[in-house]
């Protein structure tokens, strides 16, 4: 089989590091999805996960609507930031290897106490802004980019892939043009 020389650069160019590491994630983000759906028959969405944690304070019959299912979800959300804390503390730290993944390539590394630890370099400001860009986000669009573009894409619904079109449109372009007024973390 005879490749083309054009198509192998470009996809060099958007994998400079390679495919792997993409292949893995992407099989793992989909071998949690079929066993949270076969094990609850609930789609799984990470914003529907955070919202529903709010059952436990909240009255409001929004979030109570969640009560059946919250516990099992709240599993889920700390699954997901522990699941970040152990891989920062693994694979980003140094401390384990993989040639799926080089240390320090997405931030600093320091040392603290004999401890390394890791930062990133984008400004705390713009973090919290944009997380709450991100949660207004969902809310107009009925569900996140986990919800509509791994479940929604995944079962051919037609409001997730109008959603996910729309996703990254507005990211493609916001990137675009944040790149060219030249912002940098």
């Amino acid at each position: 089989m005879v490749a083309d020389p054009v198509l192998l650069q470009a996809v060099a160019e958007l994998f400079p590091n390679g495919i792997s590491r993409y292949a893995v994630g992407g099989l793992l983000v989909g071998l949690g999805t079929v066993l949270i759906y076969v094990g609850t028959g609930i789609p799984a969405g990470a914003s529907t996960f955070l919202e529903s944690t709010l059952s436990y304070v909240s009255d409001r019959s929004r979030f109570q609507r969640y009560v059946g299912s919250r516990d099992w979800r709240v599993v889920f959300t700390a699954g997901i930031v522990l699941g970040g804390l152990a891989f920062a503390a693994t694979f980003q730290s140094g401390l384990v290897t993989s040639p799926l993944y080089e240390p320090g390539t997405t931030g600093q590394l320091y040392e603290v106490a004999g401890v390394t630890l890791w930062t990133t370099e984008i400004q705390p400001w713009r973090l919290f802004v944009g997380g709450v860009l991100v949660g207004i986000g969902t809310r107009i669009g009925k569900g996140c980019t986990s919800g509509h573009g791994v479940c929604g894409v995944g079962s051919a619904s037609k409001t997730s892939l109008v959603g996910v079109a729309t996703f990254l449109t507005v990211a493609i372009g916001t990137a675009q043009v944040v790149a060219a007024l030249g912002v940098s973390p």
